[in-house]
This record gives structure tokens, C-alpha cells and sequence, in this order.
């Protein structure tokens, strides 16, 4: 299996017959002395070069190349490592300007204020809503981490705790190419991932996605890490259990399972046979399905149920097919098209079956999330699944890069091709940074709406009826959460829920009929509505306020100018019977 090397240019192939790749010659890497003083190399250092003796040890991956040397001196892995500091640097720069670029989206509100909620429930007993029901993702994982995060420094620390998920993700990507091809290409892996749009969102956005990344990228290194002798039973283990974590943080990262237990088949199959890569996939499934199991025996069935109504049986959109596939293709179609280099270089080049289809699994991950979202027609969380996707195939990408270089003649030809590579990175890196952007301020702002309503809502005691009712429960650190009921069911004084939709399962609009009951009664003291998500039911209950004593107290701007709609508001009702 291919050991990283020190100038990370891999050598001759070996024969074809062999399927693998011989021991790179001398010619092929950075001589020790040159490296330290020939000037002219520092920019291949800077992309991951170093001297043979000072490669990482006990790479793997489908090849049969011996360790290398190991890194006995700190100061010797200081120079290994800056690489990439400096690619966590510019990520972390990135998408800090992203911390504070707007107020909180829907699901971080809800799910930061579920974590508030968990939190009450554990040390205090109180009750939760049933949110298990229709969360697409444990309400006891990621949750209760992120509103830890914002309990000690708000939306912007919750936030925070994504990108130290999203920088390990990047850290692990880095070691992870790093074992299976050479530190070169392990750079310019984790640089294509660390400016990718997605990346610098998910880093400053407070949900599971970034999370659950980190456990699948965990995951991935552990198979990797095992290397390519015996069953590895430990390394298996662990990935198996950062697999099941990363399935219960998000149900939808079960999608990338499949991925994750191929590159533990191939990176021991070429050396170790069928028979030891079968025990650890074996084991690597047999671990996610025990604890997956487990944690369903212990949560109960309202958890199987929110897994089928939010993941396997979702409703369709009406997004096209084509338009999720160009989005996607947006985002990531520069790493999708150097890993589809990667798997030609290596199919052209006779570096194996193994490492070639390697690259191909890797690869495919990429429009594994595209194509279940075109498949049911919706761009939702698109961004987030395509940059699960990219971390495999960054990979790739990054074997690819480092074969163009490796394939420039040694010396200054070499050298000049690899700062021109690092150089090109530049425009990644600015078109990842006006997406991210973009997707970082996609949402209304709702500043003016929480200090309108933050009042009204503290004087009020009954029921309140608001669309969408996220963002005014997180801002108002509302524990009452049976006062609040949504435009998608009503919520009762027990807590048990009415009105549920009749169509599109638990994301259509509310029963009108049940609404239209509960409205004639002066259930609600309040009602919110911005006509924006249920906008037919919005009108329903228009209708029925005005026949039952609800006045219009308020109208709040909310959102941006959307020409030709104009600015969206929050139109706020009160229930006034005796006027």
C-alpha cells in the first residue's frame, strides 16, 4: 500500500501485472539537504514537500510501499505540519466574518433552543416537547452541545462550536490523504475543502451538519489509520462508533456510511485479502447497528418515527432536477472534476484496480447527496449533504494535483508547477468566499421583529399562535413552550398537539378547520404571521381573526427588499373581545 513520501511525488508505477506502485526512486523526492537549503523549494514545502526521511509513518492505502521513516524530532513536524495551520488559518478566517453576517436561522433557533429545553429536562425535570417526533437528528447530541456553546457567548459561540468541528474535519481530511497518497496531495486536499462555499458555512452555522461531519471525516481516518495488515479490530471500533454517533446526530449521514466501510475494504483488501477486508466491514456494521439499536431501545419509538418522517419517507419538493444538480455542480464541480482527474491519472497511469477504484468511491461521493435531493426534487440542505460529499472527493482531488505536479521534470519546473497550483487556489478561495456569504445571509433578518414582539409577548399570558415560531422561542428564551403553537398544529395546554397537517407530512400547513375553531374559542392572546411559508392558511386564519376580535396592533418590517414583492412583514394580532 502507498506510503506517504517525503516530497509526496509517489515514483514510478510498477508493473502492470502488479497492480501496485514500485519504492519512488531518489530522483523522485526532495533530497534532505536540498530542501533545507535550496531556496527555490520553499514553496513545495509550503504544499506539503519534505524530505523522504520525514514523512509521516504507517500510511496506507492500496499500493504496497513499506513505512517510511517516522518524524523524530519537533521540529521536524512543525515543518510538517505549517501547511496546514496555514489552510486552517485562512478556513477559520473565512468563516469567522460569517459568525455574526445575520440572526439566527430557523433550525439553529430551534434546535439551540431544544438544547436549552434538554438541559431543563435533565437537571430539573421538566418537561420537553415531543421533538424526537420530527427532528432529523437526536434531540439529545448535538442540541445540548450547542446550547452549552450559546449559554457562554450566544449565537456567535454556538456558531464557534461548528467551526472547531469544521476545522477538525479539515484536520482529518489533512491525515487522512495524507496516509493514503503523501503529504502534497494531503494539502491540497484539506486547501480545496477548507475554501469550498459549504465548508466556510457550515463553519459559522450552529446545527448538527458540522458535527456530523466531523464524526463521518473520524470515522473515515480511523479506517484508514488502521492501515493495510490484520483485522484492526480497535481502529474498526472506533469508526464504527463515530459512524453510529454522526447517524444519531443527523439521520441523513447514514447516506455516507456506505462510503466509509468501502475505504476500510479497500485500503487492506490489495495486501491482507477479501477475507480480513470482509471482518472489518463486518465489524465497522455490526458496531453502528448495536448502538444504533440501543439508542432506539433507550429513546423509544418517537425517535424510529421522526427517522422515517424526516429522512426515509420525506415528502418531495417541487424543485427541478436540473436545478439541484447545477446548484450542486456550483459548489463543488472544481473537486468533483479533479477527482474524476484523479480516477483517469490512475486508470491511465496502471496504478492499480484497488487504487483506482479508490478513487472512484471517493469520487461518487460527491453526487451521492445531489442525487437523493434530485430524486425528491428539493434543494433543502443541499448545500450542507454537498459538502459531506466534497470531503471524500477532496481527496481525489488532491491525489490528482499531486500527480500533475509529480509529472513536471524535477527541480525548478517542478517547483514553479507547484506554486502555481498553490497560487490557483486563489480562486476557490474567493468564489467560496462570496458563497458562503450568500448562503450565511439567505434568511430575513429578524432584529426588528424580536423587539417588537419581545414586549407584547412578556405581557401576554394566553396561547400565541406565531408562523414559524423558532426564531421568537430562541430570542425570548421561551421555557413555556406549550404557549407556543405554529401554523403547523396547535399546541394545548397538556402539550399534546392538534391541527396537524393533512398533506405533505409534518412540514405542509395546519388543518384550516382546527385553526378556524380554536381562533372562534380566543384561544390565542397573540398571532404572527408573515404570509411566507403556510401562505394559504395564513390567509384562513386572516379571514377568521377579523371575524373574532382580533385587531392588527402591529406591522414589522422583516427580511430584505425582494423586488417586485417588496419587503416582507410580520403582521401581529391581539385578541381584544371587549372592543
Amino acid at each position: 500500500m502507498p506510503q506517504p513520501e517525503a516530497s509526496t511525488q509517489h515514483g514510478q508505477q510498477g508493473t502492470a501485472d502488479s497492480g501496485h506502485p514500485a519504492v519512488p526512486t531518489a530522483a523522485d523526492s526532495v533530497p534532505a539537504s536540498a530542501a533545507a537549503t535550496d531556496s527555490a523549494s520553499a514553496v513545495q514545502v509550503a504544499a506539503g514537500s519534505a524530505p523522504a526521511d520525514t514523512t509521516a509513518p504507517g500510511a496506507a492505502g492500496p499500493g504496497g510501499r513499506e513505512p517510511v521513516a517516522k518524524l523524530h524530532s519537533p521540529g521536524r513536524r512543525l515543518v510538517a505540519a505549517w501547511p496546514l495551520l496555514a489552510v486552517l488559518v485562512v478556513q477559520t478566517v473565512l468563516s469567522v466574518r460569517l459568525l455574526r453576517a445575520d440572526t439566527a436561522f430557523q433550525d439553529e433557533a430551534l434546535y439551540l433552543w431544544a438544547g436549552h429545553l434538554q438541559w431543563s429536562h435533565w437537571l430539573h425535570g421538566s418537561s420537553v416537547p415531543p421533538f424526537p417526533y420530527y427532528f432529523s437528528g437526536a434531540p439529545v447530541i448535538y442540541p445540548p452541545l450547542g446550547a452549552l456553546a450559546d449559554s457562554i457567548g450566544g449565537l456567535a459561540a454556538a456558531r464557534a462550536l461548528s467551526l472547531v468541528f469544521m476545522l477538525g474535519s479539515t484536520a482529518l481530511l489533512w491525515g487522512t490523504a495524507g496516509r493514503l497518497f503523501g503529504r502534497r496531495a494531503a494539502f491540497f486536499a484539506a486547501a480545496l475543502f477548507a475554501v469550498l462555499g459549504p465548508t466556510l458555512h457550515l463553519g459559522a452555522f450552529a446545527t448538527y451538519d458540522a458535527m456530523a461531519l466531523f464524526l463521518v471525516a473520524l470515522a473515515t481516518w480511523c479506517v484508514v489509520r488502521a492501515g493495510d495488515r490484520g483485522e484492526a479490530a480497535g481502529w474498526m471500533i472506533a469508526a464504527g462508533t463515530a459512524l453510529a454517533l454522526a447517524n444519531a446526530a443527523a439521520y441523513s449521514s447514514a447516506l455516507f456510511d456506505v462510503f466509509v466501510i468501502a475505504v476500510a475494504v479497500l485500503v487492506v483488501w490489495p495486501t491482507a485479502g477479501g477475507r480480513v477486508a470482509a471482518r472489518r466491514a463486518a465489524t465497522v456494521l455490526v458496531v453502528i447497528a448495536a448502538l444504533l439499536i440501543a439508542g432506539l431501545l433507550v429513546g423509544g419509538g418517537n425517535y424510529l418515527s421522526g427517522f422515517a418522517r424526516t429522512t426515509v419517507a420525506r415528502v418531495p419538493g417541487s424543485e427541478s432536477p436540473l436545478s439541484v444538480v447545477a446548484d450542486s455542480w456550483s459548489w463543488a464541480g472544481l473537486i468533483f472534476a479533479l477527482a474524476v482527474c484523479g480516477v483517469i491519472i490512475s486508470w491511465a497511469g496502471r496504478g492499480g484496480r484497488a487504487r483506482t477504484l479508490l478513487l472512484a468511491v471517493l469520487t461518487l461521493a460527491t453526487v451521492a447527496g445531489p442525487l437523493e435531493q434530485a430524486r425528491l426534487h428539493t434543494a433543502a440542505s443541499l448545500n450542507k449533504h454537498v459538502g459531506l460529499g466534497a470531503w471524500f472527493a477532496a481527496i481525489a482531488a488532491g491525489y490528482a494535483l499531486d500527480r500533475f505536479i509529480a509529472a513536471a521534470p524535477a527541480g525548478r519546473a517542478q517547483t514553479l508547477t507547484t506554486g502555481a497550483c498553490v497560487v490557483a487556489l486563489a480562486f476557490p478561495a474567493m468564489l467560496g468566499a462570496s458563497q458562503s456569504w450568500q448562503f450565511s445571509t439567505s434568511w430575513p433578518n429578524a432584529t426588528s421583529f424580536i423587539e417588537v414582539f419581545h414586549p407584547l409577548a412578556n405581557h401576554s399570558n394566553g396561547p400565541m399562535l406565531v408562523e414559524d415560531p423558532s426564531i421568537a422561542e430562541y430570542y425570548l428564551h421561551a421555557h413555556s413552550w406549550r404557549r407556543w403553537s405554529s401554523t403547523r398544529n396547535i399546541v394545548l395546554p397538556s402539550g399534546a398537539s392538534t391541527g396537524h397537517p393533512t398533506s405533505q407530512g409534518i412540514v405542509g400547513a395546519g388543518n384550516p378547520a382546527s385553526f378556524a375553531r380554536y381562533i372562534a374559542q380566543g384561544y390565542f392572546s397573540l398571532v404572527a404571521l408573515n404570509f411566507a411559508d403556510t401562505t394559504p392558511l395564513d390567509h384562513a386564519i386572516v379571514a377568521d381573526l377579523r371575524q373574532h376580535h382580533y385587531k392588527v396592533i402591529q406591522v414589522v418590517p422583516y427580511g430584505i427588499e425582494v423586488p417586485p414583492l417588496g419587503q416582507g412583514t410580520y403582521v401581529i394580532y391581539r385578541y381584544e373581545p371587549g372592543r
